[in-house]
């Protein structure tokens, strides 16, 4: 009995919500702790989350934008990272480096990303602009030796991810599909992962190391933090001009090239605990789930080789991927509190009394509403209130993103709002400097997008007339 009291959460989302999120990740069996400190384990539940956004995401970018999958190495040599200064000293901080046994052999990184090992391959592979566009991506590891505040998925030392890479002649060619994986990432977070993001270009400040232009997707997470949940990287021609890349155009003239990035990690799916999952334990979207439902036989010793028949030739008729748990060990009362925690979307319910008025009962994970159902209309129900699930998400998240967005005009109420909870809309000037002192004066709060382009309103830090209004907010 003691081990059945530590099964479950033992913590409140609203009272504690680092402990409740580890206990999610821990209990539901999505991930576990790794021997290295800042390291983890995804089990085979996380990976499953994975493999759907990897799924779905190649379908995307494979079939609509041409885009192919490869694989670069791992280990970079040190002077790759001395062709782009910018870059380099923008990771410098973060780069995990191989143990050299003679001190005359070349450092070796292990890739915090992958611009430079992939660009010194482009610089060769790319000879003329019949080669254009060249359009590769890789889903990998990446190894950034972070020291600080480590969290399950949404900081570690090594996380998975994609990463896109593409070199294109003309630079509105670069920028457009720069924009539209952007809106690719958009549309994976609402119709897969069912949480609404706010879209828009990053500071000067918060830009990737060497681009031109970074834009980003921004979730609001139930603790009043934001997330970056992806980012797509107008490159312009900086990292051509490092590393040689360079074609012949249709005008027989040498020309480098323009380029961009894109990725997503696994970050995604720390979005998704904190986003959807409750005091139970966790609550997944449908679309990331290989089991859609779970049957629940009721029965007594005289009545089990009924309810057994009837739960397997129910499971025979469903079209939707689930299973029947017929352990005989643990009650149905466990059970349900069993893929409760675990996040099955829908319970199906089924004994003597629901066989013989031909129903069963359907339990969606995210309401726990019991409802009868006609045994030969439960085909029909499940892709119904999967479906229904999916928006109820979706729209919880835009809800709390909507009632979450704030404006400021004032510093004092810009810090205050954001310590209340909030996404905070303010006018900004735009300066580095003074993006610098907002973080360091408010304890942290830092700039996640542009919201408008112009402002007729002076800076809500400086005073110097402001040249956009910013999402202001404290982020993982």
């Amino acid at each position: 009995m003691a081990e059945e009291k530590t099964i479950g959460i033992t913590v409140k989302k609203s009272e504690d919500f680092h402990s409740w999120y580890e206990q999610i990740c821990l209990k539901a069996e999505v991930a576990d702790f790794a021997p290295v400190s800042g390291t983890m384990i995804i089990r085979p539940r996380g990976y499953m989350v994975w493999q759907h956004i990897v799924d779905h995401f190649n379908k995307e970018i494979n079939d609509k934008l041409g885009v192919k999958n490869a694989y670069f190495p791992l280990f970079i040599p040190s002077r790759f990272f001395e062709k782009e200064k910018e870059h380099a000293e923008g990771f410098a901080p973060e780069v995990a480096w191989v143990e050299r046994k003679d001190e005359k052999e070349e450092r070796i990184a292990l890739r915090p990303t992958s611009e430079t090992i992939m660009y010194d391959s482009y610089a060769r592979w790319i000879r003329s602009y019949r080669d254009l566009p060249l359009r590769l991506n890789q889903w990998c590891n990446i190894v950034r030796w972070e020291t600080k505040d480590c969290k399950m998925f949404l900081r570690s030392r090594e996380f998975l991810w994609q990463e896109g890479h593409c070199v294109y002649a003309r630079a509105d060619e670069c920028h457009k599909e720069t924009l539209l994986v952007l809106d690719n990432y958009e549309e994976m977070m609402k119709e897969l992962l069912c949480i609404a993001v706010l879209k828009g270009e990053k500071t000067a400040a918060e830009r990737f190391a060497g681009a031109l232009h970074t834009f980003t997707v921004e979730g609001f997470m139930p603790d009043g933090k934001t997330l970056q949940m992806g980012t797509s990287h107008d490159l312009g021609q900086n990292f051509a001009k490092a590393f040689g890349i360079t074609f012949i155009g249709k005008d027989e003239e040498q020309h480098y090239g323009h380029q961009n990035s894109w990725g997503v990690s696994t970050r995604l799916i720390g979005a998704i605990i904190m986003s959807h999952s409750d005091d139970k334990g966790l609550v997944l979207p449908p679309g990331l789930c290989d089991d859609k439902f779970v049957i629940v036989p009721i029965y007594k010793d005289d009545t089990k080789e009924l309810v057994f028949h009837e739960a397997k030739k129910l499971l025979a008729g469903i079209n939707e991927q689930g299973f029947f748990d017929d352990r005989d060990s643990y009650s149905p009362g466990w059970k349900f509190n069993e893929w409760e925690l675990k996040g099955i979307p829908l319970r199906i319910e089924i004994g003597p009394k629901d066989i013989a008025a031909k129903q069963v009962i359907i339990v969606p994970r995210d309401t726990g509403e019991k409802r009868a159902v006609p045994i030969d209309a439960v085909c029909a129900e499940i892709t119904t209130e999967l479906g229904a699930m999916k928006k109820r998400l979706y729209d919880k998240s835009l809800h709390r993103l909507a009632t979450h967005k704030k404006s400021a005009d004032t510093f004092d109420s810009l810090v205050s709002l954001v310590n209340s909870g909030n996404i905070v809309s303010a006018p900004f000037c735009g300066e580095k400097a003074c993006e610098g002192e907002i973080k360091f004066e408010s304890g942290g709060i830092t700039t996640r997008c542009i919201d408008e382009h112009t402002s007729n309103k002076n800076c809500v830090k400086c005073g110097k007339k402001a040249a956009f209004s910013v999402y202001f907010g404290r982020a993982y």
